[in-house]
């Protein structure tokens, strides 16, 4: 049985993500902000496994997990969770560049590093859900792009230095999705929200478990899927 250690499961692409990975019996690993955070997902998920760490605080990871029990096994490991707050740069305080930083690049970075060990004996998949602000920045979407480009770097970067110890490499770069983020932003743009006119989060779900599912002999590098309306 597979193991997949999950960021970003409350909702939208995680949440869709960790139902297809537990209806299909693979053993899923929930990451929770705290311990309430994990009682809900235990619930949502029944038989799932949570680790309590604040992405927010990235350099708290490390102390946390030593205080829990962590998989034997990580057959992949999907960074989902993601901030976002707009706003041009000459408006923003080092506050919000900090808070989608956190969560969007650095946290991933130390996670990878903290489970790759593993990844590297189980011969993982890291996947790193990105968007298309990490490859096109517009106006207002500057530390929001920032962390995102910075997150294809990490994941080109990852992808040439751990080739060689068998650990696959994914980018997705989801269009605009239907998810409560996406609420958030249409709210913060000043516009009405649709979910209808953008990608249902199950649609990037079933991209994802492919790149999971391809057999060792192929390898998806880079995924970029568009809203089909």
């Amino acid at each position: 049985m597979a193991t997949h250690v999950i960021t970003g499961a409350g909702s939208g692409i995680g949440a869709a993500v960790a139902r297809r990975l537990h209806e299909r019996g693979d053993d899923i690993v929930l990451m929770a902000r705290d311990a309430g955070r994990a009682k809900q997902l235990a619930g949502a998920f029944p038989g799932a496994r949570t680790l309590v760490g604040d992405l927010a605080n990235p350099d708290r990871l490390s102390w946390a997990f030593s205080h829990q029990p962590m998989p034997e096994r990580v057959d992949s490991l999907l960074h989902i969770a993601g901030v976002v707050d707009l706003g041009r740069v000459g408006d923003l305080g080092t506050k919000t560049w900090h808070s989608q930083l956190n969560v969007n690049l650095i946290a991933p970075a130390e996670l990878t590093r903290l489970f790759l060990p593993q990844l590297r004996h189980d011969k993982g998949h890291v996947v790193f859900v990105n968007s298309g602000a990490g490859l096109t920045a517009h106006a207002e979407w500057g530390p929001y792009a920032a962390s995102k480009h910075g997150l294809k770097a990490l994941a080109d970067a990852l992808r040439q230095e751990e080739h060689g110890n068998g650990v696959r490499v994914t980018s997705v770069y989801p269009g605009r999705t239907a998810s409560a983020m996406q609420e958030k932003v249409h709210h913060q743009e000043g516009k009405e929200y649709d979910p209808s006119r953008w990608i249902d989060p199950e649609s990037v779900a079933t991209t994802i478990l492919m790149s999971l599912d391809l057999p060792r002999d192929a390898e998806v590098n880079d995924l970029t899927v568009r809203p089909g309306r």
